[in-house]
């Protein structure tokens, strides 16, 4: 008889401790397959000249940054001037990912608010950021010299995070 009382309160605190976990993570740090696998390959077009594409294959042997954005994006208009000190440090290129956006807009957004980028690889449809698992923009990847994912953030990059978890991990992956 006992045993039946036992079981919803031993239940009960099961889940309070499961809330407590939930409740204690980084909502921005969203665990990712893809961490310390390589990137995903593309090619597509770039935002500002159409007629190149990119490659994540061209960065082999690079640390690099890959920053997924949209100009119809607020928190990438917010976290954009983290990225342009991030670009004046010189620690690593940035190469953007325009996601689902429309190329004019993309454009004008860069040009008004200086342009981080060491290009704009243009994902009109989103196919790539699917292969990244992108859950929305901003969110942003390091990527080592062989090509393999290290770090990803989702949302808009804080100058805590780039000092904190950025930097240091670029210079850390720069050395090796």
């Amino acid at each position: 008889m006992k045993a039946k009382f036992l079981i919803p309160l031993v239940l009960f605190f099961v889940l309070v401790v499961f809330l407590a976990i939930g409740l204690n993570r980084d909502p921005h740090e969203l665990p990712s397959p893809l961490i310390n696998k390589i990137a995903p390959a593309f090619d597509i077009p770039q935002l500002s000249e159409p007629n190149k594409t990119f490659s994540p294959a061209s960065m082999k042997g690079q640390v690099w940054v890959l920053n997924v954005w949209a100009s119809w994006c607020v928190a990438c208009r917010e976290e954009h001037p983290v990225l342009v000190e991030l670009a004046k440090s010189q620690m690593a290129p940035i190469i953007g990912l325009d996601y689902k956006d429309q190329r004019a807009d993309a454009l004008a957004m860069l040009a008004s608010q200086g342009n981080p980028y060491l290009l704009s690889a243009f994902d009109a449809n989103g196919r790539v950021g699917i292969d990244y698992g992108v859950y929305g923009v901003p969110e942003t990847y390091v990527i080592d010299k062989a090509g393999i994912i290290r770090f990803k953030h989702v949302g808009p990059i804080s100058p805590t995070v780039l000092n904190q978890k950025i930097y240091p991990l670029l210079s850390e992956l720069k050395k090796s």
